[in-house]
C-alpha cells in the first residue's frame, strides 16, 4: 500500500512537471521518476513471484535508492535556492577538482549501497561490505575535509558536506548495530529478532540518506565551482554568465 501511495505520488509530480516546468530538461526528469517507479514494481512483483532471487532483490533495492535521489534531485532543481543567482568559484591546484571528487563519492556510496543489498539477500558474503565501508568512509571524509576547507563560506557546498558528514558518523554506528544483531547474537535464530529487523532497516534508510546528500554536494559542487574557470562570474538562474 505504501509502495501503491509513492507511485501515484510520483505520478503526479510527473504529471505536474510537464504543466508548469519550462525546463526541457526537468520535464525529462519528471517522466525518468515515473518510468524508474514502474520498473521498481515490475522487479517487486519478480522478487515475490520467484521467491526472492538474490540478484533481482538486489536491483529491486538499488532502484528504490536511485528512485529517492531523483526526486531529492527535482527538489532540489525546483528550489528557491536553485532559481537565484550565484557565483562561479573558480578552482586551482586540485586534483581531483571537487566537483569530480563529490562525484566518486556519490558513486562510491551507491556501489555500497549494492554490497549492501546483495549481502541482505545472500548473494555475497559479508567481506566486500566490509571493505566497502572502509573505502566509503575514508572517500566521504576526504571530500568533506576538501569542501570545508576550501569552500566553508559558501552556504550552498558547506551544509550538504556538514550534513554528510553528520549521516556518516550516525550510519557507521547503525551498521555496526546491524552486524551485531545479525551476525553475532542472532546468528542462530530461527527467525529474525526484532532488533535485527529494526536495526537493519535503519541502515538501509539511512543509508538512502547518505546518498541523497551525497548526491546533493555533487550537484551543488558541479553547479558552483568551475575547474577550468579563469575569472569568477556571476552565474543566473537561466545559466548565462555574466563576469562579476
Amino acid at each position: 500500500m505504501i509502495a501503491e501511495f509513492i507511485g501515484l505520488l510520483i505520478i503526479v509530480l510527473a504529471v505536474w512537471a510537464q504543466r508548469v516546468e519550462t525546463r526541457k530538461w526537468m520535464r525529462v526528469l519528471g517522466w525518468t521518476a515515473l518510468a524508474a517507479v514502474i520498473g521498481q514494481g515490475i522487479l517487486g512483483g519478480i522478487t515475490v513471484r520467484n521467491f526472492l532471487p538474490w540478484s533481482v532483490s538486489t536491483a529491486h533495492a538499488t532502484l528504490g535508492q536511485m528512485i529517492f535521489c531523483i526526486v531529492v534531485a527535482m527538489a532540489l532543481f525546483t528550489s528557491r535556492a536553485w532559481l537565484q543567482d550565484y557565483e562561479l568559484i573558480p578552482e586551482h591546484n586540485a586534483w581531483p577538482s571537487t566537483p569530480a571528487l563529490a562525484v566518486f563519492s556519490a558513486v562510491c556510496v551507491l556501489v555500497q549501497l549494492i554490497l549492501g543489498a546483495a549481502f541482505r539477500h545472500y548473494g555475497i558474503k559479508l567481506l566486500p561490505h566490509l571493505i566497502g565501508a572502509c573505502v566509503v568512509t575514508g572517500v566521504l571524509c576526504w571530500t568533506v575535509v576538501r569542501v570545508l576547507t576550501r569552500y566553508g563560506n559558501i552556504e550552498h557546498l558547506r551544509k550538504p558536506a556538514q550534513l554528510l558528514l553528520a549521516l556518516l558518523m550516525v550510519q557507521l554506528g547503525l551498521g555496526f548495530c546491524a552486524y551485531l544483531t545479525r551476525m553475532t547474537f542472532g546468528h542462530n535464530a530461527v527467525q529474525p529478532w526484532q532488533i535485527m529487523v529494526v536495526s537493519t532497516v535503519a541502515h538501509v534508510a539511512w543509508g538512502a540518506l547518505v546518498l541523497a546528500a551525497s548526491v546533493v554536494l555533487a550537484i551543488q559542487s558541479w553547479r558552483m565551482i568551475s575547474a577550468h574557470a579563469t575569472e569568477p562570474a556571476a552565474q543566473t538562474a537561466h545559466g548565462k554568465a555574466v563576469i562579476a
